[in-house]
């Protein structure tokens, strides 16, 4: 009786601990859009990346010696948003290195994790260490990814840099994060905002238009000291943010990678990101969720699906009623169901039927919904499946081989390799 007792106080007191914190545990249901305040945010450092089966691992930021925290391992949700430079990405766009704001939740359904179903309050454990708790939270299922540029314009924030002190063309600089309108920057008057400390060097990026300058263009301007500390004033500038070992015993200090100094220099960073991302899209298909399926005979069938969120316009404009269109069953992690011969190998082709869009679409949703018809469903289109879509004028390429799924031979090796992918020699 005793034990039974015991187990339950700790219950209580875990839920007591989630329940106080505002952070409630959330599982999305397979198939749906969750919504974004729902989810867990974590900040940290993109250490490994396994780009075909979207996963990686974040050296998540706590209260202890960040370098000692063990990469936490993250999977991307179908349907997860991945912004680089405030444009649409893959995870194979994103250096390593730098840091990132994540939005997560618990695995949707725990039997086909792609990473380690951890205790629900993981996020409550200390890590032991001088580590601190919250480096593995269990909400390792992500919803939104973004570096620091992508999350301060989402946001309404801006970097404004208050003093430098520099050292052989590397050296210190004191900023601070704060609402960029007027209004809620009055609205905040009364907060005292943090300075953090961030280091900079001969290797940190600075964008001006289009120009890619150096330190020491800024320092032959005049506008940076060739040593000593100097007063910036509160510089407003977008940073990109990256984490590299510190001397002198600081274990949390991040790294500037990239300056940007006006809004010509941003939006010619993200142009150039979301062409990086039209052209994978459109040699990979877009990814959208089965929202229902209309059985007709000898193979017939009407598919009604939702195309996933926030890529450029561009590719959602090629989705044009009465326009050509393939459609090919997809894994959770997006790879193509069957590709030896390429994707279309074994993809229902057809005529796209309407195309209707949707206001305020929730975060993974694009809004715009299609109606596909095809005259040979295949297996894989039902109803909560995820598929890919390919508009007739995309270009019909073959994809490597890390990014299909066996034909007829579905299972745990296919979704994660192991070493036998490797050729013998």
């Amino acid at each position: 009786m005793a034990f039974w007792l015991i187990v339950f106080c700790l219950v209580l007191s875990c839920v007591f601990t989630e329940s106080v914190r505002g952070e409630e545990p959330f599982r999305p249901e397979v198939g749906k859009f969750p919504p974004l305040e729902k989810a867990y945010k974590y900040r940290g450092e993109l250490v490994f990346v396994d780009h075909p089966n979207r996963r990686g691992s974040i050296r998540v930021q706590a209260s202890g010696m960040f370098f000692r925290n063990d990469p936490h391992p993250v999977a991307m949700l179908p349907y997860a948003e991945i912004r680089y430079h405030n444009a649409p990405a893959d995870l194979r766009d994103i250096p390593l290195g730098t840091v990132l704001h994540v939005y997560a939740f618990l695995p949707p359904d725990p039997k086909t994790s792609a990473v380690p179903v951890l205790p629900v309050n993981n996020k409550a454990i200390d890590g032991n260490h001088n580590r601190g708790a919250g480096i593995a939270p269990a909400e390792n299922h992500v919803l939104l990814l973004e570096d620091e540029v992508s999350h301060c314009l989402r946001e309404g924030k801006i970097w404004k840099l208050k003093e430098i002190d520099m050292q052989n063309h590397e050296g210190m600089i004191v900023a601070t994060c704060e609402p960029k309108s007027s209004q809620e920057a009055a609205q905040n008057s009364g907060t005292q905002i943090p300075e953090e400390k961030l280091t900079f060097d001969g290797a940190t990026r600075i964008w001006r238009g289009k120009e890619r300058l150096e330190v020491a263009d800024l320092i032959a301007a005049g506008v940076w000291p060739a040593s000593g500390k100097k007063s910036l004033a509160g510089m407003a500038v977008q940073l990109g943010i990256t984490w590299k070992p510190t001397p002198d015993g600081i274990f949390t200090r991040f790294h500037i990678s990239d300056i940007w100094l006006d809004e010509a220099s941003i939006q010619h960073a993200a142009r150039h990101q979301a062409e990086v991302h039209k052209a994978f899209i459109r040699t990979r298909w877009m990814p959208a969720f089965v929202d229902a399926v209309e059985y007709g005979k000898f193979g017939r069938a009407t598919v009604t699906a939702t195309l996933f969120g926030r890529m450029d316009p561009a590719l959602y404009a090629d989705f044009q009623k009465g326009a050509s269109a393939m459609m090919n069953a997809a894994e959770n992690t997006l790879k193509h169901a069957g590709g030896s011969y390429g994707p279309a190998h074994m993809a229902s082709r057809g005529t796209i039927l309407e195309v209707n869009t949707s206001p305020h679409p929730p975060v993974g949703s694009s809004g715009i919904q299609i109606r596909f018809e095809t005259d040979l469903i295949i297996e894989g289109i039902r109803p909560g499946r995820v598929v890919r879509v390919r508009p007739g004028n995309w270009p019909l390429v073959d994809i490597p081989r890390e990014e299909y799924l066996g034909d007829g031979s579905l299972n745990h090796e296919d979704r994660f390799p192991t070493p036998a992918i490797f050729p013998k020699y």
